[in-house]
């Protein structure tokens, strides 16, 4: 028996969207994955690292993955409830969690780290990571590129030409070069990703707030009624994600 779209609907508002653990949407909703894999690279980065910051952690879920930690290991995170999520996943394991906004100027010394690594910032403040990485120090992360998942984005808001070229990864690396990094490695790819149901659609706008901003299903139900009634004819709705890997090094 289908479930309603009053169920579903009220199935995703009601669970949590705390971390960065897409884990209730298994089964519902399906992305691709980037061919390189991030946390694996990452990990080994780890291992050589005398000191190194996690920026933007979210809930550590990511980061915890690592085998092996450096001797000095700090996250960031803004949101409270990641905070506190990522300070009982990291602390055991010797890891640093600072609550600070995501906005400069970032909470550490000058050349305090080796390595600098983030996945899917929302903000990336080139000239506070050259300033925290020492000469020689690495920027490692994997970002979100240039009009992802601007399916659905467009699918509420309307058609985005200007927003289109946020994050793209010339501008990305003419922006770590000005704050004076050399980018060592770039690579992007564009991956499917496809949603069974409304309420996974529902549950992704909710959690990725920067997607469609100021989200909630009473000032959108007709539009998500319109794409509930879609995929129950037509099959899963599909959009696009875009990941960039970037690794730069401190002049």
């Amino acid at each position: 028996m289908k479930r309603t779209f009053e169920d579903l609907l009220a199935e995703a508002e009601s669970v949590s969207v705390e971390g960065w653990d897409f884990s209730w949407l298994d089964g519902r909703a399906t992305e691709a994955r980037p061919s390189w894999g991030y946390q694996r690279l990452m990990s080994a980065r780890l291992k050589t690292a005398a000191s190194a910051l996690d920026i933007q952690t979210g809930g550590g879920e990511v980061l915890a993955e690592a085998e092996v930690f450096p001797p000095y290991m700090v996250a960031t995170e803004s949101w409270p409830p990641n905070v506190a999520k990522a300070t009982a996943l990291l602390r055991p394991r010797g890891v640093v969690v600072v609550a600070t906004p995501d906005e400069p100027p970032l909470p550490f010394a000058d050349a305090a780290f080796d390595l600098v690594t983030s996945r899917h910032p929302a903000t990336i403040w080139w000239d506070e990571i050259a300033r925290v990485l020492r000469p020689g120090g690495i920027y490692f992360a994997q970002h979100v590129g240039p009009a992802s998942v601007f399916e659905l984005v467009e699918y509420f808001l309307g058609p985005q030409p200007h927003a289109r070229r946020s994050r793209h990864p010339d501008d990305e690396s003419a922006a770590a070069r000005a704050a004076g990094l050399e980018v060592v490695g770039l690579h992007t790819e564009r991956l499917r990703m496809e949603f069974d149901d409304i309420g996974a659609v529902v549950y992704f706008l909710r959690k990725v707030i920067w997607m469609v901003p100021g989200f909630t299903v009473d000032a959108y139900r007709d539009r998500l009624r319109q794409l509930h009634d879609q995929i129950q004819q037509r099959g899963p709705f599909i959009a696009h994600s875009t990941r960039t890997l970037i690794e730069a090094t401190k002049l």
